[in-house]
């Protein structure tokens, strides 16, 4: 009986959920990958588009590799990815994101560092597009719905929000062209991703907040995303001044107004969620 319920508090633990949670879902994410690949490889596509038919069929599987895992795990309804106020969730975070990096390419546009040379077709956001809300929806399973959710249930919001965030600025450490003041805002932008999750106990609406990001970032401004190669855009554009300003090779997000907007984004969302009784507390203050 004794090593029974060992055992069952050695399953339940929050550690041991995680590591299955993340092993799990990173095994579900390789395979898929590959399969995808391997099956693309086989068609007459040009690289851009296989990556755009990769992520239609990686997403909806990364996301119901999570909601079968934690259903079967926690036996329990999984309210985090619910349908219910989905719009909402998707048009509110999308607005935030193009929102928060609108006024960071303004802020290099005023600078006299951002100059466009001309404007693509609508066709070309497509590819971009698809690719970025991929990226949203790994990163945020990962980062929010496993790491934040799991430590927050024992340790309350706030620390687990600072663990969570901190790992997500490490995590893009290994990207290239990574600077000090890059990991700063990819950390803030951690803590306003978790606010963003805190405020909504849904993981659509970090999941559009990240992609909208990201999207208007690289899809629409024609700047580099986290130190990764330019994609298709709606503008191409010249982007060249201080590095401070503009990013430098990492892209917009490694610039200084990058860091107040997702300072101010995490700071307004957890207002909100305080004065609605949102935050948990950790366990030993229940």
């Amino acid at each position: 009986m004794e090593t029974l319920t060992l055992k069952q508090k050695t399953f339940n633990s929050p550690i041991t959920k995680i590591i299955l949670a993340l092993l799990t879902f990173m095994a579900v994410v390789i395979i898929s990958q590959q399969i995808a690949v391997k099956l693309l490889a086989l068609t007459p596509f040009e690289k851009d588009y296989r990556n755009l038919l990769k992520g239609l069929f990686v997403s909806p599987l990364c996301i119901f590799s999570y909601i079968l895992f934690f259903k079967k795990y926690d036996k329990r309804a999984i309210t985090e990815f619910s349908a219910k106020g989905l719009a909402k969730n998707l048009i509110i975070g999308t607005l935030i994101g193009f929102t928060l990096q609108s006024l960071t390419i303004l802020v290099i546009y005023l600078n006299g560092s951002y100059r466009v040379l001309n404007i693509n077709p609508i066709s070309f956001i497509l590819i971009p597009f698809t690719i970025m809300f991929t990226v949203a929806i790994i990163e945020e399973i990962l980062v929010r719905g496993i790491i934040f959710r799991i430590v927050e249930e024992k340790l309350g919001t706030y620390i687990s929000l600072t663990i969570s965030s901190v790992l997500f600025g490490v995590f893009h450490l290994a990207n290239p062209n990574s600077t000090l003041i890059s990991s700063i805002c990819i950390t803030m932008a951690g803590f306003m991703l978790g606010a963003a999750f805190i405020y909504s106990r849904n993981l659509w609406f970090p999941i559009a907040l990240h992609f909208a990001w990201n999207f208007t970032q690289s899809g629409i401004f024609g700047a580099i995303t986290s130190g990764n190669e330019k994609t298709n855009s709606l503008l191409n554009a010249k982007i060249q001044g201080p590095e401070f300003i503009t990013g430098g090779e990492f892209g917009p997000e490694g610039s200084i107004q990058a860091i107040l907007f997702c300072t101010v984004g995490a700071i307004v969302l957890l207002a909100l969620s305080r004065k609605q009784n949102k935050i948990i507390k950790p366990y030993w203050k229940k």
